[in-house]
Parts: C-alpha cells; structure tokens; sequence
C-alpha cells in the first residue's frame, strides 16, 4: 500500500476506520447499542485483523438515524427495521424514477394528469 493509497481512504465512506469505542464516542450512545444494532442487522461492521469491530463513515451515518429514533422513544428493533424500510422505499423510488426517465413514461403520466384537470 502507497501512501497515495491512504489518503485515497480518507475519502472512502465505506472505509471501516473506526474501532467500536470510538465510533460509540462520536454517536454519543454505549459500544452495546452498536452490538444492538449490529444483532438487528441494521450494520454490520467489518473486523478487523485482531477480531475487533471496526466501522465505516456510511454505518455511522446510518447508527446515528437509530440514535435518533431511539431518543424518541422507538425500541431498538423497530427503529432498525424503520430504517431498513426507508431504505428500500428511496431504491424503489429511486428505479422506479430512473424507469420512468428511461422509457418515457413521465411524460406520458404528466400530459394525462393535464387532460384530467381540464
């Protein structure tokens, strides 16, 4: 590995860069919430060579949503399930879109609803 090649990292959200104790530091939430939603399978970190959990900005980003909902009063497992919910919901959206785009069918869609409210 270059030191190109770590740099190169520092921008990679995917990049599993935190130990457990200090990505629980950054949340502000206990090293057993991530262990909780690890088990919920909303994450699931990377180990490193020793065995240890090691996270990726994008996870982080991801165990921070759950904060949040839990501080709301959501149990852990519903929050995760939340979670994975809105995920699939903005895919589909997000291929139903390009689908639309793809086939020209928006069009279609948007010079129909027209007709209707005349």
């Amino acid at each position: 590995m270059t030191a190109d090649d770590s740099f190169d990292r520092l921008d990679d959200d995917d990049y599993p860069a935190y130990t457990m104790g200090r990505a629980a530091e950054m949340l502000g939430t206990t090293q057993g919430f991530l262990r909780a939603i690890g088990e919920a399978r909303l994450i699931t970190p990377l180990r490193s060579a020793g065995g240890h959990r090691r996270y990726s900005r994008y996870q982080l980003r991801i165990a921070a949503r759950a904060r949040e909902l839990v501080d709301q009063g959501t149990p852990v497992e519903a929050a995760c399930r939340i979670i994975i919910l809105e995920d699939q919901l903005e895919e589909a959206q997000r291929i139903n879109a390009e689908y639309r785009e793809s086939t020209g069918c928006g069009l279609i869609r948007a010079s129909a609803a027209g007709r209707h409210d005349t």
